[in-house]
């Protein structure tokens, strides 16, 4: 039991790190998809990435602890089991049962190769669950099979092939009846599915939300977020690809970014409706609530207010990083002063992060700084 911990722990510690990097592309697709945030999606794709991650796992660890497991194996070692339903005779023959007596069956249930094949048989049957939830639809038993035995045979070749070379020779067999077993569970686990699917809301349910919402013109704060933060994601992506490569300089990383933002919050959204790259994304263009105020100069006062902590940020921390001799007349202030800017960094992130909350808490009744001090509102697009 120790081993499966062991890959459920390491599936989880990944899983930790995926779910974090998909935060914004999930956000992404599943407002585009469904013009808002399912809680149930994606409840859905996250369990999903971690079951996939968890079964990985499970046939993979443990891993051997050298690359050479050549040596770890007898010379005539066979890595491969090509005779189907072997585990029945497997069972049969190494079991205690005595067959002429019927109160002995019972001991099947202790053996390993029993315990073996209904691990094969399950390890696959939430996969065929999770197909049933996108398909919907009975008459894709035959697809769920298809896709149980593919997966199955992606693992089988995984264990084969040393995990594609990284060992000189497999530490796990192909084995038939794995696969056999696996594309099994996968469409037991594809057939009774809507015994547990009952409990929980359809896709179809979902999709219906999602066109209802779509015709409502009202861009959530979420929605909002998401696109922010797509378009720094897009500045500071933009210079870890390019000059981040050869520059390790903060100033000039510091003078890139302060040019980005401008570009991406100001003038993109200037030349382009309204609209930035996070806006275009998700779907929404921005507008003035005041018709008697020029859009450029709305523009440029939400650029400032987004700007703004940002900037006082990495000033202030390359105030804090200024080297000063504990012999100077100036370190006691430097000191206080450091602390100083630590108190007031906190703070002002803290507020930040609250103020984020709250908007996404009472959505229609508030709207995000930058947008309030620049007279600007989301506007849905129609497509």
């Amino acid at each position: 039991m120790s081993v499966y911990f062991q890959s459920i722990n390491t599936a989880f510690i990944i899983f930790l790190l995926l779910g974090f990097l998909l935060i914004i592309p999930w956000l992404i697709f599943s407002y585009r998809k469904y013009g808002y945030l399912s809680v149930w999606e994606s409840i859905v794709m996250y369990s999903f990435v971690f079951y996939m991650l968890t079964a990985l796992f499970l046939v993979l660890l443990p891993m051997p602890a050298t690359r050479d497991t050549c040596s770890l194996q007898p010379p005539d070692t066979v890595h491969y089991s090509l005779v189907p339903f072997s585990f029945i005779t497997d069972i049969m023959s190494t079991s205690s049962v005595v067959w002429s007596q019927p109160s002995t069956y019972g001991r099947i249930l202790t053996e390993s190769v029993f315990y073996q094949a209904v691990f094969n048989l399950l390890l696959l049957m939430p996969f065929g669950v999770y197909l049933r939830y996108f398909f919907s639809h009975r008459r894709y038993w035959k697809r769920a099979l298809g896709l149980g035995f593919l997966l199955s045979l992606f693992y089988e070749i995984t264990q084969i092939t040393g995990i594609y070379g990284i060992y000189n020779c497999p530490y796990r067999i192909f084995d038939v009846d794995d696969l056999l077993l696996n594309s099994t569970g996968a469409l037991i686990g594809f057939l009774i599915a809507p015994i547990l699917l009952a409990l929980f809301p359809s896709r179809k349910s979902v999709e219906a939300k999602g066109k209802e919402l779509q015709k409502v013109k009202y861009v959530s704060p979420l929605s909002q977020l998401v696109a922010v933060i797509t378009d720094y994601l897009v500045i500071k992506l933009s210079w870890t690809f390019t000059l981040g490569l050869f520059i390790t300089d903060g100033f000039i990383e510091f003078i890139y970014t302060t040019i980005g933002f401008f570009i991406l919050f100001f003038l993109v959204p200037l030349i382009w409706n309204g609209k930035t790259i996070g806006t275009g994304i998700m779907r929404f263009k921005l507008a003035t609530t005041k018709g008697n105020q020029s859009f450029w100069k709305s523009l440029l006062i939400r650029t400032l207010a987004l700007y703004l902590p940002f900037m006082l940020s990495r000033f202030l921390k390359m105030v804090e990083n200024i080297d000063i001799d504990m012999d100077s007349i100036f370190y006691l202030y430097y000191v206080w002063g450091s602390v100083a800017i630590i108190v007031f960094l906190f703070m002002m992130w803290v507020t930040l992060f609250l103020h984020v909350v709250l908007v996404l808490i009472r959505r229609k009744q508030r709207s995000y700084y930058f947008d309030d001090v620049a007279n600007l509102i989301a506007k849905k697009e129609s497509y």
